[in-house]
């Protein structure tokens, strides 16, 4: 084969995979819990607009921030107020039990760390009977390891009061007020907490080893008519977790947390250690959806008495020829 051939073979194959910014872009609407819009969670689409990977699939994704939390997202895709929308595995599943068409096609942060941070005079877990502790809804992923983490240390539903609190900053807020006497948080409020000297008591993987937290989801019907524009998305997604997880770029991912969420450079590595040293399967390896972890979540909601036996399937909430389409297994 001539170089000709050789090179023009080489540019085709490249431009499966790379479009030229501005080049037949095509806008998809990614809606957005509010409160995660300069969080830690959001961190891969953070470092997919930085380093171009969404422009480089002839993408521009619009953020949509949906107020009243990750219990409203399938909402706003049946609404057609987003195309694609981030949920906490719960309510996905609590929605097409219901008879919603939304599905899961890729997944975004997989076992996330909650830390259970508490005021400085509560010295473990035994000075929270009777304290008020700050939630997330009752269903929710964070409220249920939160639980099994109190459960672990000798607490149970009756030796605490407690206040349903959705997202990070508002169970921060609840603790800094003084109402709250602890709350779970993500980062890296947690780590602001414990240098402004609240007491982390632990954190929810002790309790919880592994599940499917947060996925991203969308209408069936307009995954199948817009598949190439869902499968790009997914390849940036993957591209960002990759880039994040090469050690080659700690330094730069600590630049652009910093600069996502006002955190100190020190605690922008703290939490990046925290996930990748050792690697505690907090974000996934490219994207994908892990079944496992998805059914765990069942199990939970099983146990919660949220889902009846017999429980459902963890593929009846999936989609994963996007992923497979994209090189992901």
């Amino acid at each position: 084969m001539d170089m000709w051939r050789i090179a023009a073979l080489g540019a085709l194959a490249l431009s499966l995979f790379w479009r030229p910014a501005g080049a037949d872009e095509t806008v998809l609407r990614y809606g957005q819990i509010p409160s995660t819009m300069r969080s830690v969670s959001a961190l891969h689409l953070f470092v997919a607009e930085r380093e171009g990977l969404f422009a480089q699939q002839g993408l521009r994704v619009e953020r949509v921030p949906i107020a009243g939390g990750t219990d409203k997202m399938v909402a706003a895709l049946a609404a057609g107020t987003v195309d694609v929308a981030q949920s906490a595995t719960p309510y996905l599943i609590t929605a097409v039990m219901a008879g919603s068409d939304a599905v899961a096609i890729a997944g975004e942060n997989a076992n996330p760390v909650y830390s259970l941070i508490a005021k400085p005079e509560i010295k473990d877990f035994a000075d929270l009977k009777g304290r008020l502790v700050g939630l997330s809804l009752a269903v929710d992923t964070i409220s249920i390891s939160t639980r099994k983490l109190m459960a672990l240390h000798g607490l149970g539903p009756g030796d605490i009061r407690v206040k349903e609190l959705v997202g990070t900053p508002a169970r921060f807020d609840c603790l800094k007020s003084g109402e709250c006497d602890a709350v779970p948080l993500g980062q890296p409020e947690d780590f602001i907490a414990i240098d402004a000297g609240y007491r982390r008591l632990g954190v929810s993987s002790d309790a919880v080893a592994a599940f499917k937290f947060q996925i991203l989801a969308t209408r069936r019907p307009w995954a199948e008519a817009h598949e190439d524009t869902v499968v790009r998305f997914v390849r940036a997604l993957a591209a960002s977790f990759r880039f994040i997880r090469d050690p080659a770029h700690r330094d730069e991912v600590a630049g652009i947390v910093v600069a996502a969420t006002g955190a100190s450079d020190a605690i922008a590595r703290r939490v990046l250690a925290l996930y990748l040293d050792p690697d505690r399967g907090v974000l996934p390896r490219a994207a994908e959806i892990d079944l496992k972890g998805l059914a765990q979540v069942i199990a939970f909601m099983g146990e919660a008495g949220v889902l009846k036996a017999p429980l459902p399937a963890p593929e009846q909430f999936v989609d994963l020829r996007y992923l497979h389409n994209a090189g992901i297994d």
